[in-house]
């Protein structure tokens, strides 16, 4: 089940998608790039109904989620026109589900998931854009590939699957400089001739757009803080 901060208005969403893309337009051209230069996806996993139409309204089109059955119960029957980027992890077992639903997989992190998804776009005749997801910070509980490996997984992903990576993404340990982890995907992507940079979310996407973020995931500084989902 979903979940939202009650006292959050439909109101005060609009303000903050206003604010939120006055921040990014204005790092940009801080940055020397151009306004659109950036995508915003607004991270709507644990929203109420009430907060996507929200979103929907001020005219949100690009959405991450992170759990496949939840991203069906947000968008199976409003899906179209949006864009959907699963940015969780993904089991391979799920990866006919998210295939069906999802235009880009950002967290491509192993072979074996390369695998599973190149046989489930097979058997669907869909092809969905992949990200492969770098553990910048070698964090033994995250996911992701190690930044010393994540190269070979590029090109077998791409030569040996045909899957079409187009970029990068990572989530920075929570307690160290994002910067450090944000140029070290920037120069994974550089070297790879990758153009997607997937990276900054509400607490540091101004510092990820300094650094080449084309993509920057933002939840709670969108929709506020989350309430945990209930159980039971």
């Amino acid at each position: 089940m979903t979940a939202t901060n009650p006292a959050f208005s439909a109101a005060s969403i609009s303000e903050n998608f206003a604010r939120t893309r006055e921040q990014i337009a204005r790092t940009c051209i801080e940055a020397g790039r151009q306004p659109d230069d950036v995508i915003l996806t607004a991270v709507s996993k644990t929203q109420s109904p009430e907060a996507l139409s929200a979103a929907l309204a001020v005219g949100q089109k690009v959405f991450g989620e992170n759990r496949v059955q939840e991203a069906y119960q947000h968008w199976a029957h409003q899906r179209e026109g949006l864009e959907l980027r699963l940015i969780g992890p993904l089991q391979t077992n799920k990866s006919e589900d998210a295939v069906k639903l999802f235009d880009v997989i950002e967290t491509l992190d192993r072979e074996k998931l390369a695998k599973a998804l190149a046989d489930a776009m097979a058997k669907s005749g869909r092809s969905v854009r992949v990200l492969v997801q770098v553990n910048t910070g070698a964090e033994p509980q995250k996911a992701g590939v190690m930044p010393q490996d994540a190269d070979a997984l590029i090109e077998t992903a791409r030569m040996k699957y045909g899957l079409a990576v187009e970029g990068v993404m990572c989530i920075p340990p929570v307690d160290e400089d994002p910067v450090p982890h944000f140029q070290l995907l920037k120069n994974i992507a550089d070297r790879n001739g990758l153009a997607v940079i997937s990276m900054g979310m509400s607490g540091d996407f101004e510092a990820a757009i300094r650094c080449g973020a084309t993509h920057v995931r933002v939840g709670s500084a969108l929709f506020g803080a989350r309430n945990p989902a209930k159980t039971g």
